[in-house]
């Protein structure tokens, strides 16, 4: 790859590090935390208590169920709506839309859908940021650029609660991470829905796709992968999870909030999406785990456990500090990995563990 402009690696570094934005702040513009978690199951519902029809235009919306003790659709009712088409953006190397997609009522979900310019029927790869991150990097041209070099598409969206996500009459004392079972899996379920969605659309390559995420959307890509074998290759790094040591322990909470979090009704909710559970599970895909050691979201002992439940398949790549992951991802290489396993024929070769990283690098794989 050719030098990058400055720009372009400064788009670069804000998209590839958003996790290491969340060090050791905690939330800001949120209040307490709501009192009571909401159920694992949730419909809507066009007859009030009274028993008289309800004609107001809330109550006009479709019946739906979803479960959110698990990340499969198996027990959920979601269909995709009609898709709303906004910009169109098509530049010499690539084609950008944004495209509003909607499953459940209230909860609109714009996807930002990058195609390389002249190939039909690209591999795909989904790009899922931590909370709490924006979508602006996608409406980059020099990001695009790069995220469809080599022929690839993307999709850019927010997991639930998050960015554009937020819509009233949620109450400003909720967060992602107190109502962390809803907002991880109606995310999971939103990343099978996409995948839904982009098969429909028929101009992707869905024997070819994968995913890359960070921070928490490195837990919703684990969860996901784990129910839907259409998702190949995932490039994970730092993930959530191990939520009695996370809960306990991440610098992200307010301190005022911890103990409405390691209560035994909260935990039982959340352990069924607990990423340790889930990545055993992950044995027919290429996996790819990385670790920054100076990232304290997640804590060292949730670390620990995350790395162990990792499948023997997986390449860990471990970073002792933000400034030398930095310093590997700066060239412009970090998503080369993803983009290779995806390749024809590369289930029948190997990636070096710490392909890019310089020779005397303290980052050293595990496996």
């Amino acid at each position: 790859m050719g030098k990058l402009s400055g720009s372009m690696k400064r788009d670069w570094l804000i998209a590839f590090s958003g996790v290491i934005l969340l060090l050791v702040g905690t939330k800001s513009g949120w209040a307490q935390v709501i009192s009571a978690a909401e159920s694992p199951k949730r419909e809507s519902s066009t007859q009030p208590a009274s028993g008289h029809p309800d004609l107001t235009g809330s109550a006009l919306v479709p019946k739906i169920a979803e479960d959110w003790s698990t990340p499969s659709l198996k027990s959920s009712d979601l269909k995709v709506g009609e898709p709303l088409v906004g910009e169109i953006n098509t530049q010499r190397t690539f084609v950008r839309e944004m495209v509003r997609v909607q499953w459940r009522p209230g909860d609109p979900i714009d996807l930002y859908i990058i195609r390389p310019a002249g190939v039909k029927k690209a591999p795909v790869i989904l790009y899922l940021y931590s909370y709490p991150f924006e979508l602006d990097r996608f409406r980059n041209p020099d990001f695009d650029k790069f995220l469809s070099r080599n022929g690839f598409a993307a999709v850019g969206f927010a997991s639930a609660l998050t960015a554009g996500r937020f819509h009233p009459p949620r109450s400003l004392n909720e967060w992602f991470v107190s109502d962390l079972q809803e907002s991880l899996a109606t995310s999971a379920h939103d990343v099978q829905m996409i995948l839904n969605y982009l098969a429909a659309r028929g101009d992707v390559d869905m024997d070819r796709v994968g995913m890359f995420g960070d921070g928490s959307g490195a837990t919703i890509a684990i969860l996901a992968a784990a129910v839907d074998p259409r998702i190949k290759a995932l490039d994970l790094l730092d993930p959530w999870g191990d939520w009695p040591d996370w809960l306990a322990k991440s610098p992200l909470i307010p301190e005022k909030e911890r103990a409405d979090y390691v209560k035994p009704e909260f935990l039982d909710k959340v352990a069924p999406l607990d990423p340790v559970k889930w990545l055993p599970a992950l044995n027919t895909q290429r996996i790819r785990l990385q670790l920054v050691k100076t990232v304290a979201v997640t804590p060292a002992e949730a670390k620990e456990k995350i790395e162990a439940a990792a499948p023997a398949n997986t390449q860990i790549v471990r970073f002792s500090s933000k400034q030398e992951f930095s310093s590997v991802v700066a060239g412009g290489t970090g998503f080369d990995w993803i983009k290779e396993q995806l390749q024809p024929g590369s289930t029948r070769r190997q990636t070096p563990i710490n392909a890019g990283l310089p020779a005397n690098s303290p980052a050293k794989a595990a496996r």
